[in-house]
């Protein structure tokens, strides 16, 4: 019988301990003060295997692939290797990618000047890069 007592009180302390992550308003701006002061950020795509890497500071960009088989396609891929802003003006956290409903594009937002970009991945290089919006 005691030990059934113990194992409750276990299951109850660790529902309530999750209970209060799952409600803990902190933990989310403490996540959001991460993501500002981060360098590089990881934006998942609609395809499994892929993400976007993106240099917060400066606009560069990179589609990541990975796999769990030893033949299939892994690596990155270059979306944007020329820098947004000049080197001066470079801040962690000053561009940032927005999914949109076509799982091929997402736009990039400058944040401090807000400029906007269309961002466009693809396996084929003719049809990946990333235009201004005017």
């Amino acid at each position: 019988m005691k030990t059934f007592f113990s194992v409750l009180a276990f299951v109850f302390l660790s529902m309530f301990s999750f209970a209060q992550n799952q409600t803990n308003p902190n933990l989310e701006i403490e996540q959001k003060e991460v993501i500002k002061k981060s360098a590089y950020l990881l934006f998942p795509t609609q395809n499994y295997w892929t993400f976007i890497k993106l240099d917060t500071r400066n606009g560069k960009m990179w589609q990541v692939h990975f796999t769990v088989e030893d033949d299939a396609i892994h690596g990155e891929l270059i979306l944007n290797s020329i820098p947004l802003v000049d080197e001066e003006k470079e801040v962690n956290g000053r561009f940032t990618l927005y999914p949109t409903n076509n799982m091929y594009n997402f736009l990039l937002l400058d944040q401090i000047d807000g400029n906007v970009y269309q961002v466009q991945w693809s396996m084929e290089e003719k049809y990946r890069g990333v235009i201004p919006i005017y």
